[in-house]
């Protein structure tokens, strides 16, 4: 009994000890923090998704009060919060495009095949890095769903064809989705786009091959590049790429593309 009552005033003693000395501490290694930073986190939205590049609102509310981030980083708060860390810190906001995220990839199960049978771990990234990927098209979306994991605004999901799918209402353009898919079938587009746009990732030059790993990919024929009227379509690696500048959204590539990959920012992708 004896023991435990030493035991208990010891461990009592010990604690009021540090106690004392962490409160001494702290008052002598205490550093002014600068009040720029508080203003700055108090306009942020504290979505805390990492959007901007730094280890959340604080982060980076630090960074704009010490003038060295840019002040139109917050995709989540837009146009106006870049306008009130501007004016706090004596700059110039810019202006931003509001993007969206677009999967680039039409290729469900029954349009990509499997290679086999995968009992590895259940995520777009251990089967990338495990296995090389699941599907013949080793380009497309493999469908285990990491992207919707670390979107914190509820704008992902995974479709019933097997393919995420965007809520364009919800999204916020942090790009977080598009850094996480280890294949890159995610695309930023603006907010407010128009023209066509290719819905595959299949870098693959060799005709043959495409047909055997993916019934949508986009074959290289250039069908596209030959028959826009506007001159608006450049194939680079095999793949078409269309200068927005020029596409009228005419419809002319949808129509001649074999493998129908085509579709349009504003009537197919971004209508919501």
């Amino acid at each position: 009994m004896n023991i435990v009552l030493i035991t208990a005033v010891f461990a009592a003693i010990l604690a009021f000890v540090l106690g004392v000395l962490l409160g001494f501490f702290k008052d002598i290694f205490h550093v002014e923090e600068d009040p720029l930073k508080g203003q700055a986190r108090e306009i942020l939205p504290g979505a805390n998704c990492g959007g901007c590049g730094f280890p959340g609102c604080d982060g980076y509310a630090a960074a704009v009060a010490a003038k060295t981030a840019e002040t139109n980083k917050c995709t989540v708060g837009g146009q106006a919060v870049a306008e009130k860390l501007a004016a706090l810190v004596g700059s110039n906001a810019g202006a931003m495009i509001p993007v969206v995220a677009v999967p680039v990839c039409q290729g469900s199960p029954d349009k990509a095949g499997a290679k086999g049978a995968y009992t590895g771990l259940q995520t777009c990234r251990g089967a990338k890095l495990s296995a090389g990927g699941t599907k013949l098209c080793i380009y497309g979306c493999l469908g285990y769903g990491d992207c919707t994991l670390v979107c914190q605004f509820g704008a992902l999901s995974m479709g019933e064809n097997g393919l995420p799918k965007v809520d364009i209402s919800k999204c916020t353009g942090c790009k977080v989705c598009i850094a996480e898919c280890p294949q890159g079938v995610l695309k930023a587009v603006p907010r407010d786009g128009k023209g066509a746009f290719l819905l595959c990732s299949n870098r693959n030059l060799v005709k043959g091959a495409v047909k055997k790993t993916c019934k949508v990919g986009c074959l290289k024929c250039g069908s596209c590049e030959k028959n826009c009227p506007e001159q608006a379509i450049t194939l680079v690696n095999g793949l078409p790429v269309v200068d927005y500048a020029k596409c009228t959204s005419c419809g002319t590539c949808a129509e001649k593309c074999p493998s129908k990959g085509f579709k349009f920012l504003e009537r197919d992708i971004l209508a919501g």
